[in-house]
């Protein structure tokens, strides 16, 4: 492979896993660079999860150097997204996703003004820590989405942590990050099983994830709540502009 392209995924990778653990959206960069070098969208669809459990282990580890770790709670929660996650990356070796990921730009921009409205914070501290039917039900769907497309996963775990769960915003990035990683296990099995992936494009490109994720994980628990904010309004931006492009 020429080092162009080999310095193209590794400098996306670093990008997106920033963005993928501060708050999501980074496989809409990711995607469009593998597409880029000539995958069709299955193979970097399925390559692309081999640089996600790379960027999740980093982060998991940078959450527990900072003493941020609810290994116990996040499994639960990532239980419950593992049948959804199965059946979505069935589905995803055989259907395109293209018009599904318009409607998903115009999701996560609403999203995002809902994390900016007044009173909001309040209310989740308030309510922080409950859970109910509700949240593992969604986690069941995020699966599944995840499964199938990935882009935007990060949003949609997001909103039924922080809206449902009541958790704030760092604590649902720790709990994101392991359900992720628990989950794109078996659905990258999948993709392998049905000759899905492109192992050095996908190993280069998790050096890049890796680094960013670990990063951006010990840069949130710092910088707290406000960056996450900014990183998340940015991130939409970009994977509204990329997800219309398509």
């Amino acid at each position: 492979m020429e080092l162009q392209s080999s310095l193209l995924l590794l400098g996306v990778g670093v990008i997106a896993g920033l963005i993928n653990i501060g708050a999501g959206g980074g496989s809409s960069l990711t995607l469009p660079a593998l597409i880029f070098l000539g995958l069709d969208s299955a193979v970097a669809n399925g390559t692309n999860r081999i640089a996600l459990i790379i960027q999740n282990i980093f982060a998991i580890t940078g959450f527990h150097q900072e003493k941020q770790n609810e290994f116990k709670q996040s499994f639960k929660y990532a239980l419950f997204t593992l049948p959804g996650a199965l059946a979505g990356a069935v589905l995803a070796v055989r259907l395109s996703d293209v018009w599904f990921q318009r409607i998903l730009a115009v999701i996560m921009v609403l999203i995002v003004l809902t994390l900016f409205l007044p009173g909001t914070k309040d209310r989740i501290m308030a309510i922080e820590g409950k859970n109910s039917w509700l949240v593992y039900l969604a986690l069941l769907g995020a699966g599944f989405y995840g499964g199938f497309i990935q882009v935007g996963v990060g949003f949609i775990l997001m909103a039924i942590l922080f809206h449902l769960a009541g958790l704030t915003l760092i604590k649902v990035n720790v709990h994101k990050v392991f359900i992720i990683l628990l989950y794109t296990i078996p659905a990258l099995a999948i993709f392998i099983y049905t000759d899905n992936v492109h192992w050095q494009y996908g190993l280069i490109l998790a050096v890049g994830n890796g680094i960013g994720g670990w990063i951006s994980a010990r840069v949130s628990v710092k910088k707290g709540e406000s960056y996450i904010r900014v990183i998340l309004a940015a991130a939409i931006v970009i994977m509204a502009y990329k997800l219309i492009e398509l």
